[in-house]
């Protein structure tokens, strides 16, 4: 088995976990099977508890890990099915350390950074692969200098040398600023990291150079030399144009795949690009445009619902669309006399998840405006709460229905918390977590979107749907399209009599890929298309 390293230094924020992505999706195409994973040098032990404006969404795997959302974009690159086996972070490893000393496990040996928490770094990188696979690729988190990774670097180093230097390759992702002052891009940064590196034992086999102005052939010449990299081993990494998924394309015309092929020595010709390409030829020249607003609490930070917005864009795909995405802030709408002056433009209104009760009553009007003017409109998680709120309120006149984690008091629990969630006093990997089963209604918007009437979903929540007032619901034009077989709990519901109003108690964004929409995401965007008609 070949293993790829991905390490980043100067600053954060350089698209390590993209990068991986692509490349991952680039010998997928040659044909090799590959795994990703991120290390992460963070002590929580998984970001399930961080707040999403500090670390941007929580990415949800299969199994019910709560993962980075590094692993969002290897899923959506590549055909990757993940585990919690494919994230790690310091506090998973210096817990499982301190449990294993707690029990004896070290005979009596003073436990140590090396070889005690080096090893079980390793041991994860073993165990990640299967005889099913060619390729791991491993990003490391954070930023090459920074103390906490330290271990993680120094057990690449160790792993390097047990298996073979002929076995694996490190690619080092870098900045090279431009001082506009002096019309100059600068190296210095980029040697400064990469001497880090040396000076713990690794020499960088390929160096990324993420860029906003090309690099000419003196700098790729300058930076070979300083970095004991060869010239053909400096690639550009340019900030895309138009999206994410032209960056395959882009690594590809560098040659970044035929470098590592040939350094890990691997059988994989190069194959058709063609599946890239028509990605993003749909998005660059969309027969249709349509205008869609994500009505949330965490507006302000990009990442905190990085895989809504992918998926809206898959789903643009998938319609030969292009969607532009109106991010509005709840509470705005909140502060609002009229809500057509923030909502009134759109084509589409989602509600995305989230926890806590700012800005809820923003997200109930957005809802109640969207079902009222018969606007396309996708509820995800609380989205599906807040919109059996507002039906509850506005349709079945139950003023103070509410969720009881907004209001404990509520007289009308229309949003319950989960019987088995009572008394539970760690937040940590406590949901309801990870893929089960949905059984979908025939003649509904689900199961013309899904086309089949069962379908595995993930997961990630506390409160539920109170059973107790389905009969009302239904009686009164809410629907319950999507139930849990096994435990008989609501997942889905639509407006019976509008065009395309859908409310979803799952993440659908978590299992949609760029050349195959989600889908839901795909339904609604072609609902959005024929609104704005």
């Amino acid at each position: 088995m070949k293993y790829i390293f991905v390490t980043g230094g100067v600053v954060s924020s350089l698209g390590k976990g993209l990068t991986a992505a692509a490349l991952g999706a680039l010998l997928e195409l040659r044909g090799l099977r590959i795994k990703l994973q991120k290390f992460d040098p963070y002590l929580n032990v998984d970001p399930g508890t961080m707040n999403p404006f500090q670390h941007g969404e929580v990415y949800v795997l299969g199994d019910g890990a709560e993962t980075d959302l590094d692993l969002g974009h290897y899923e959506r690159f590549t055909n990757c099915k993940l585990t919690r086996f494919n994230n790690l972070t310091s506090g998973q490893i210096y817990e499982s350390v301190i449990r294993k000393e707690r029990q004896g496990k070290y005979l009596g040996k003073t436990v140590q950074v090396i070889p005690h928490v080096t090893d079980e770094i390793k041991e994860r990188l073993r165990i990640a692969g299967d005889p099913d696979t060619d390729v791991v690729i491993t990003e490391i988190g954070g930023t090459t200098g920074d103390i906490e990774g330290l271990p993680f670097l120094e057990a690449m180093r160790q792993f390097a040398l047990e298996i073979g230097r002929e076995n694996v390759a490190f690619i080092h992702i870098t900045l090279i600023p431009y001082l506009s002052s002096a019309g100059e891009l600068k190296t210095k940064p980029s040697q400064q990291s990469v001497a880090k590196l040396r000076e713990i034992g690794i020499q960088p086999d390929v160096l990324v150079c993420r860029t906003e102005h090309p690099i000419d052939q003196e700098i790729r010449s300058k930076l070979s030399l300083y970095c004991n990299v060869p010239v053909r081993s400096v690639i550009e990494e340019m900030d895309v144009e138009h999206s994410i998924y032209e960056l395959p394309l882009l690594l590809h015309a560098e040659k970044l795949d035929s470098i590592i092929v040939k350094k890990l020595q691997l059988d994989a010709p190069e194959n058709s690009m063609d599946p890239w390409k028509s990605v993003v030829r749909c998005l660059k020249f969309p027969e249709n445009k349509v205008t869609i607003g994500v009505v949330g609490k965490y507006i302000e930070l990009q990442d905190a619902y990085k895989s809504v917005y992918e998926s809206l864009t898959h789903g643009g795909i998938a319609n030969d669309c292009g969607v532009i995405i109106k991010r509005i802030d709840a509470e705005k709408i909140e502060r609002e006399e009229d809500p057509a002056s923030v909502l009134g433009h759109l084509n589409g209104i989602l509600v995305p998840g989230g926890f806590g009760g700012r800005g809820t009553e923003g997200k109930i009007l957005a809802t109640q405006f969207a079902r009222e003017n018969g606007i396309p409109f996708f509820g995800l998680c609380l989205g599906m709460q807040i919109a059996v709120i507002e039906f509850a309120r506005n349709v079945l006149k139950l003023s103070k229905a509410n969720s009881t984690e907004i209001d404990p008091q509520t007289p009308d629990p229309v949003i319950d918390l989960m019987e088995e969630q009572k008394g539970i006093a760690d937040k940590g990997a406590s949901m309801r977590l990870g893929s089960q089963p949905c059984n979908i209604v025939k003649g509904t918007n689900s199961r013309q979107a899904y086309g089949v009437s069962q379908v595995f979903e993930r997961h990630r929540h506390r409160f539920e749907f109170n059973n107790h007032y389905q009969e009302s619901f239904e009686k009164n034009g809410l629907k319950v399209s999507g139930v849990n077989p096994d435990r008989n709990l609501v997942e889905i519901v639509e407006v019976v009599d509008h065009p395309w109003f859908v409310a979803v108690q799952f993440h659908p964004e978590f299992q949609s890929k760029p050349n195959l929409a989600h889908p839901l995401f795909a339904h609604f965007v072609k609902a959005s298309i024929e609104f704005k008609r």
